[in-house]
């Protein structure tokens, strides 16, 4: 009986150990939620856009988006080893930040009215436009010029949409899986030109495979402010990272960041916008 009693004291003692164990969590897992000076910070990203978020063969990250995040983060408390990179597609980007799953997202995120809905945004930090990538001479200069053409985009964009409504009913519309596959198609013959944010086109054109051989054709076709997505009502966390947008800008982190991306492509990037100004 004694035996039993002593079993019993065990077991209480046992599960109070692994729920103190519970209630204290893993360090190495937090997303930064104390708001800096954690272990780690978790922060989104995409993988495969070259000049604003690429996971490199070797496992590295770069581009203009890791470069802010980075700089965003270390204004928080975090140092660039303390960043876990958690690759955010565009259709899980809300769930992703409603499921605390990464402290902030910085994945070419245009700010929305319907978006805003569901999350609130820092910046914007990039003011990008709608246009086409061609190969050079190729006398596309014009989103009318693609009438009769090949036009490539990525299936579910609205981009290659756009066009075709706004500009040319007839252009013939190409339609795959990711940006990369557009660029090959556009480096074979397979389509006249490829339309996104400019932004991405210009990652894209900086690829050394590709140096020399696109150019953008400088369309405005439409206004993309690229914001920091953060948990809806986390407003500590915005004004904190507004704080360090504008900081990065002062100092000219930001100039740099662009030219080290973007540069090579010849992107005639807009000024840096208004940090906090929060538009459509």
């Amino acid at each position: 009986m004694k035996l039993r009693k002593v079993t019993a004291a065990s077991a209480v003692v046992f599960a109070l150990a692994l729920t103190a164990t519970a209630c204290g969590g893993d360090d190495s897992s937090d997303n930064g939620s104390s708001g800096g000076g954690g272990d780690k910070i978790k922060i989104g990203i995409k993988y495969d856009q070259p000049g604003l978020g690429l996971k490199t063969p070797d496992g590295s990250f770069s581009g203009f988006d890791v470069d802010v995040a980075t700089y965003v983060a270390k204004e928080l408390g975090y140092e660039p080893d303390q960043i876990e990179w958690v690759e955010t597609k565009s259709a899980d980007r809300e769930n992703a930040l409603s499921r605390g799953d990464v402290k902030f997202i910085a994945a070419t995120y245009s700010i929305t009215d319907e978006r805003k809905e569901k999350v609130d945004f820092a910046g914007p930090y990039l003011l990008a436009h709608q246009d086409l990538l061609v190969k050079k001479g190729s006398g596309i200069s014009e989103a009318t010029d693609l009438n009769d053409k090949k036009l490539c985009s990525v299936t579910g964009s609205t981009s290659a949409q756009n066009v075709k409504k706004d500009f040319a009913p007839d252009a013939q519309l190409k339609q795959v899986g990711t940006y990369s596959e557009c660029v090959a198609a556009l480096q074979s013959g397979a389509v006249d030109a490829l339309t996104t944010d400019d932004s991405i086109l210009a990652g894209f054109a900086a690829q050394d495979q590709y140096k020399g051989k696109f150019e953008l054709a400088g369309l405005k076709l439409s206004n993309e402010n690229y914001g920091i997505g953060v948990k809806k009502g986390d407003t500590e966390t915005v004004n904190k990272i507004n704080d360090a947008l504008e900081k990065m800008v002062s100092d000219k982190s930001w100039d740099k960041a662009v030219e080290a991306n973007f540069g090579p492509a010849e992107y005639k990037n807009e000024p840096a916008p208004q940090i906090g100004n929060i538009v459509k």
